[in-house]
């Protein structure tokens, strides 16, 4: 089967219709049964030492990661080779890829700040960052939706694609796997800090080359690719994630804005240097502006995507 061809296919079913209400609440998502097993594991087996913790947290990543491969692996057998067969392995990789949620989640945090609606635009960011958002004004609500834009572009669009280009159904199964473990239990917290050292250290080698391609992928989509460039590599190393500092930092000198910067989570001040430190504060104009970068980076993907199939 051609693996490119067929994410190209998936990239483009999700980015016409996303996964439907309706289908979800007949039959959920893969990423809540993935979900719903890593919780029960973690209540399970999430108690004792530090030491039996970080076992413990091993266990329940490598079993979710490979229950994740077994299954899509059967799934993948079954299918002969064929242009038909490559629009069915499309068709189980779609709901793996986050592109048209991701673009509809941001867009609602830019319309009521557009208005100067500042509560609703807080309850909007709310759905997609886990920082206080009663401490967020304008600026820092724009800055929350576009790092959440760049670098969720990688885990949620990029990453996925990439792993399944080159390893099918597996791969992008096992990607999103990883994703939903480190986004459930790869947390620095208490309650996570042992357990989930696993999951955040196999998200951080996962996520190595597809968080430098969507920085890439951003520069060639920007009006200004130099600036855009050397931000990503003068800039992403600012960044607490050894990788969600490529696409932001990219995404930050293509737009001429700062992000990152000193943030609340919880009762906790976290004082982050900034990214493009000498940009100007983002408005909602600007979360405009990183969606429309965000659309044309898709549609540069979607090229590599093909020129990959068609070799």
């Amino acid at each position: 089967m051609n693996f490119p061809a067929a994410m190209l296919l998936a990239l483009g079913l999700d980015a016409a219709i996303g996964w439907p209400d309706a289908l979800y609440r007949r039959i959920g998502h893969p990423v809540t049964w993935c979900g719903a097993l890593v919780s029960a594991l973690e209540t399970r087996w999430n108690h004792g030492s530090d030491s039996r913790r970080r076992l413990a947290g091993l266990a329940t990543a490598l079993l979710a990661i490979l229950l994740a491969i077994s299954i899509s692996a059967l799934l993948q057998a079954l299918l002969s080779h064929g242009l038909a067969n490559t629009l069915l392995l499309a068709i189980l990789a779609w709901p793996l890829i986050a592109a048209r949620a991701l673009h509809q989640h941001v867009a609602a945090v830019s319309k009521p700040l557009g208005r100067g609606d500042i509560p609703a635009a807080r309850r909007a960011v709310s759905m997609i960052v886990g920082r206080d958002p009663e401490t967020l004004d304008a600026p820092a609500i724009a800055r929350a939706a576009l790092e959440s834009l760049g670098e969720n572009a990688s885990d949620g669009i990029i990453a996925p694609l990439f792993w399944g280009a080159l390893f099918g159904l597996p791969g992008i199964a096992a990607y999103k796997a990883i994703n939903t473990l480190d986004s459930m239990i790869g947390h620095r917290s208490p309650r996570y800090l042992a357990f989930g050292w696993a999951a955040a250290r196999i998200d951080d080698i996962a996520n190595l080359l597809p968080a430098r391609l969507t920085a890439l992928l951003f520069a060639l989509a920007a009006r200004d690719k130099a600036t855009a460039l050397r931000t990503a590599w003068r800039d992403a190393r600012h960044h607490r994630s050894p990788n969600g500092g490529w696409p932001e930092a990219a995404m930050a000198g293509a737009l001429g804005i700062r992000l990152s910067g000193p943030r609340i989570y919880g009762n906790e001040t976290a004082n982050e240097p900034w990214i493009n430190a000498a940009g100007r504060d983002p408005g909602a104009q600007d979360i405009i502006a990183g969606l429309a970068l965000y659309r044309r980076m898709l549609l540069v993907a979607a090229a590599c995507l093909a020129l990959a199939a068609a070799l």
